[in-house]
């Protein structure tokens, strides 16, 4: 019985001992589970500051231009983004380098306390100045925590002098007055960012140009663009192209070109030569027969031949069109003319270039030999030659011939062609190699063709 007291007091103490740390510890509830027999207890958790800054993080960065020239001005954005659950208070926000830089601390935005609340992206930008020498830096971009350290990540900018480069690329050797050539302005940006906003304005006086203003969104970095221009001079001078472009947002810059309108005959272009001159008479006109060759390096377009004065031009022939001579090419023409003179008779050929500029090129001849001429005689004549939009003087090609008929030449077995040319002029040749193909075959069918008669 003794024992059984003092197990019960034992017991009852226990329970007086657990009530009063149940009364001493409000916030810890504890359940009993009848089914189970197990009991759960729950509390709250708490973030740190270190935790809730370790969430923050610099999600972009863009720089601006990208690549400075020495003492440019620029941009510099910064995205800092809070992926946490928890907003983190923020005092500061600087760069920090000796070249690149806020030049004037005071106009910093960020001095001030801030909060970057959670899931939210800030972007923070910063006026800088790039300060030489050239070279690749780092300046830092920090954000100080207010309640743990701060946020520092460096950014790499490159300071750079070397310049854009603006050059002639085609242009023909001389220029022409009131013909149009073309030519090209090359812009190569051999940097390491894009150029933008480039206005390119021909101006100077005493020419046409087209266009009159061109505009390009932006030259790559590292690539190069061609302009085409048009220019028709009225005289010696000189295009200025003014080129304009700009760095980045803040930074415009201004270039010069010049371009000579060295006024002379152009290298390059078509020149016609008339030779091998043939002529008769009949009813009181005469009929002239030759040859122009294109000597040039480039193309002539649209060619006509004819006769000047003291000529005068008759029909069928009275001028005669070729067409289109390429380079080292040649064509015949006929011509017919009245004349009481034919000791100096000009034949002027006339074409157009590739950019539609009418040419023109004037040969003299003396056909008084030709005219009187007998059978089977050639004989040369002299006089001036011009070329161009205007007339100058230089030796004239030679003339030939006697007449017509010794001006059609000889063909395959002696069957002679039209100098006319085309494909007419090959008929008799055509004719004569069936008739030969025929009688070739009929020699070697000879058999054949005898055992069929026989039969019938």
């Amino acid at each position: 019985m003794k024992i059984f007291t003092a197990l019960m007091g034992i017991m009852m103490l226990c329970l007086m001992v657990a009530a009063a740390s149940a009364a001493a510890n409000p916030q810890t509830t504890t359940t009993s589970s009848a089914s189970s027999g197990t009991s759960s207890v729950s509390s709250s958790t708490t973030i740190s500051a270190e935790q809730a800054f370790s969430q923050v993080y610099v999600s972009s960065v863009t720089v601006d231009p990208q690549e400075f020239y020495p003492y440019e001005h620029g941009t510099i954005s910064v995205q800092v983004t809070n992926s946490g659950s928890t907003s983190v208070a923020f005092e500061r926000a600087d760069i920090l380098n000796n070249n690149i830089y806020i030049e004037d601390e005071t106009q910093n935005p960020y001095q001030s306390m801030t909060y970057l609340g959670p899931g939210v992206t800030t972007t923070y930008t910063f006026d800088v100045i790039a300060k030489p020498p050239e070279g690749t830096y780092y300046p830092v971009f920090s954000l100080a925590s207010r309640d743990s350290g701060s946020l520092r990540y460096p950014i790499q900018v490159k300071i750079d002098s070397t310049p854009v480069e603006e050059a002639i690329s085609v242009r023909p050797d001389n220029f022409a007055i009131n013909n149009t050539d073309n030519v090209n302005l090359t812009i190569n940006n051999p940097r390491e960012g894009d150029i933008t906003d480039v206005v390119i304005t021909p101006e100077g006086s005493g020419f046409g140009v087209t266009p009159d203003k061109v505009y390009l969104a932006s030259v790559p970095a590292q690539s190069s663009v061609n302009v085409p221009f048009a220019i028709t001079p009225y005289q010696a001078g000189a295009v200025n192209f003014n080129i304009q472009y700009n760095n980045g947002v803040l930074n415009q810059h201004s270039d010069n070109l010049s371009l000579p309108l060295n006024i002379g005959t152009s290298k390059t272009a078509a020149a016609t030569v008339v030779n091998d001159l043939a002529i008769t008479e009949s009813n009181g006109a005469y009929q002239l027969t030759g040859d122009v060759t294109n000597t040039g390096i480039t193309d002539a377009n649209g060619v006509i031949v004819s006769v000047g004065a003291p000529a005068h031009p008759v029909e069928p022939y009275s001028s005669y069109a070729i067409g289109s001579l390429t380079s080292n090419d040649f064509s015949s023409f006929t011509l017919t003319f009245t004349s009481t003179d034919l000791s100096a008779i000009p034949i002027e050929t006339e074409w157009k270039d590739a950019n539609g500029n009418t040419l023109n090129s004037v040969q003299t001849f003396d056909l008084r030999s030709l005219a009187a001429g007998t059978s089977g005689t050639r004989s040369g004549s002299s006089g001036s030659s011009s070329f161009g939009s205007t007339t100058g003087s230089s030796s004239a090609a030679n003339a030939g011939g006697s007449n017509a008929a010794a001006r059609g030449g000889g063909g395959l077995f002696g069957i002679g062609g039209s100098r006319g040319g085309g494909l007419s002029s090959f008929y008799p040749v055509i004719i004569g190699t069936i008739v030969v193909i025929a009688a070739i075959v009929l020699y070697v069918k000879r058999k054949w063709i005898l055992a069929k008669f026989r039969k019938q």
